[in-house]
């Protein structure tokens, strides 16, 4: 496992045994580069969060080129200017490991048609496998105790990730599976959302707080093929990517029976695999039909549309200020820290969880 690079600016290591730390060692970004975690980026540049020690992007090797070029941005216009070092850190390449026969895959979520018809869904470990465990030894080098040294009772992390509040049941699933790490989720507990509650941004928030920034075209972050993609991004990925909609249909084929390392264990998939929901080859899914979830969230509602006023008055600390509103700025003392266990939990085998025929 090479050590992870720093493509920003960096801070050495730091030995933190011979201190004591009633609270956390680092604040750490877990930094995906989409929507809400490059909210959270902004956010601590600007001094509405405590300025975090790093940031940690774990890349699967087959995100979008949209995302690799926007979390350079990041790195170029927020991160270094703020001093806010970016780890980039990888295990794998998940498309690649999917399809060679001789290297270590991590099952994908993948729709599953059975012989008798009925549809299952593989459960997913490509997130613990290319995610996880790729930012675990990054946070251990960064307090300075790599493995195989333990790390002290009491020493941790404390690791952001970008929630926002109407993933709260998700969040509140979350668990950290070693203690040298604890989650937190700032975005759930800032006030001026649109929400429902005086707490807590929505998605749409951090989408206008972006905008009002400058980075209005900050893309989705998630793997080119990943299963979950909704029939509105299959068609942008086939409508204005035609080189990542090949791609995606090219890998599609390739997995229908199953991951090449288990085939050639002679363990082929019973059944085929598809990356759509209706079990179709991706090139022949209906991915131009529009779900009763896509219409809804073509509606925008009225306090949205007072809010993007409200907050296009901002601007970035890089740039003119203005007369930004501080208000709503929080202590710089301001951390969270959940519950956690420190024993891993459990990987679930390859298996399969029944999916809705409808």
């Amino acid at each position: 496992m090479p050590k992870p690079q720093n493509s920003s600016v960096g801070n050495a290591p730091r030995n933190v045994a011979s201190t004591h730390h009633p609270g956390p060692a680092l604040r750490l970004i877990s930094l995906g580069a989409g929507i809400q975690s490059s909210a959270l980026l902004l956010l601590a540049a600007e001094g509405i969060l405590p300025k975090p020690d790093a940031a940690i992007f774990a890349d699967t090797g087959w995100e979008p080129t949209a995302v690799y070029s926007h979390l350079a941005r990041l790195e170029v216009e927020v991160a270094e200017p703020t001093g806010i070092p970016i780890y980039r850190v990888r295990r794998g390449h998940i498309r690649n490991d999917a399809l060679n026969p001789y290297a270590r895959f991590a099952q994908m979520p993948l729709y599953i048609l059975l012989p008798d018809g009925s549809r299952g869904m593989l459960r997913r470990a490509c997130t613990a496998e290319y995610k996880v465990a790729a930012i675990k030894p990054c946070v251990r080098r960064l307090l300075g105790f790599e493995h195989p040294t333990p790390v002290p009772r009491g020493v941790f992390a404390e690791q952001w990730v970008g929630y926002s509040i109407e993933e709260s049941s998700r969040a509140s699933r979350a668990t950290d599976d070693v203690a040298y790490t604890r989650s937190a989720f700032p975005l759930m507990f800032l006030p001026g959302g649109t929400g429902r509650s005086a707490y807590g941004w929505t998605r749409h928030d951090c989408e206008r707080y972006l905008r009002a920034h400058g980075f209005e075209n900050t893309p989705k972050s998630a793997c080119i093929g990943c299963p979950y993609h909704t029939n509105a991004y299959w068609r942008d990925l086939r409508d204005n990517r035609p080189d990542e909609w090949a791609d995606a249909v090219a890998f599609d084929d390739a997995i229908r029976h199953g991951a090449a390392r288990a085939i050639a264990n002679g363990h082929p998939l019973r059944g085929q695999a598809f990356l759509h929901r209706s079990c179709v080859p991706l090139d022949r899914a209906p991915i131009d039909h529009v779900t009763g979830a896509e219409w809804r969230s073509r509606q925008l509602d009225i306090f949205d549309a007072i809010a993007d006023l409200e907050i296009e008055r901002g601007c970035s600390p890089w740039g003119c200020r203005g007369e930004d509103d501080e208000d709503n700025a929080i202590d710089a003392t301001w951390h969270i820290e959940p519950t956690t266990r420190s024993e891993p939990a459990a990987t679930p085998g390859p298996s399969t969880v029944p999916w809705p025929s409808h």
